[in-house]
């Protein structure tokens, strides 16, 4: 049971590495007032934005977090009942 713990635990370190990376990766949304009341704006004609390079960095975040979550939930599992 040792061996899968570690194997678990390096593909766990890769992902979070991975992570790290996709998130510094993109680019600042905090833009203060003004930007929530151009937000709307930029959204609705920016209909292309999901086939962009962002768009591509947002949902490889949002897969490599999923993973991250589910391996850390698999883990804990494992060292609190095996």
């Amino acid at each position: 049971m040792q061996v899968v713990m570690i194997i678990l635990g390096v593909i766990l370190a890769i992902d979070s590495f991975a992570l790290i990376a996709l998130v510094l990766m993109q680019q600042s949304r905090s833009a203060g007032l003004s930007g929530a009341i151009a937000g709307g704006a930029e959204t609705f004609f920016g209909k292309k934005k999901a086939q962009s390079f962002e768009g591509k960095l947002v949902l490889f975040t949002k897969i490599t977090g999923g993973i991250f979550i589910g391996l850390a939930l698999v883990m804990l599992v494992l060292q609190k009942y095996l």
